[in-house]
């Protein structure tokens, strides 16, 4: 039987953080989570929020297992996740550097690049169709 805790515990491994990492993320400590993990101790209303609210997580899925785990997000949403994951970067990945380039081009710059994408995509149908 399934737990909110073994659902804490598979959410925690879905996302590649430890227990500690979990914690500090939702503003608690780690032997909290592992008494959530395990049983012994009973998230909160407030906790479950949190983690709803830090992780994107479906408040149904967490408390009953019912639903998908993660909230479905708009377009815009993920943009926006994806930009402040690459401005938090504190190394100049290449992620960072072609945001920095993108930042810079001009109206023909973009109208140039998005039809050399459009060509991409139309060649890469035709090799699909072949």
């Amino acid at each position: 039987m399934y737990t909110i805790g073994s659902r804490i515990r598979e959410l925690r491994k879905t996302l590649k953080l430890n227990q500690s990492e979990f914690a500090s993320r939702i503003g608690s400590v780690q032997n909290t989570i592992t008494g959530y993990e395990t049983g012994r101790r009973e998230p909160s209303n407030q906790v479950v929020t949190l983690i709803c609210r830090e992780f994107n997580i479906n408040e149904d899925w967490l408390r009953t297992g019912e639903g998908e785990m993660f909230q479905p997000i708009s377009r815009d949403e993920e943009i926006a996740a994806f930009m402040g994951d690459v401005m938090r970067g504190e190394t100049p990945d290449f992620r960072r550097r072609l945001m920095a380039v993108l930042a810079k081009l001009d109206p023909a710059e973009w109208a140039l690049l998005e039809s050399m994408a459009q060509k991409l995509a139309d060649e890469s149908k035709k090799e699909d169709q072949a």
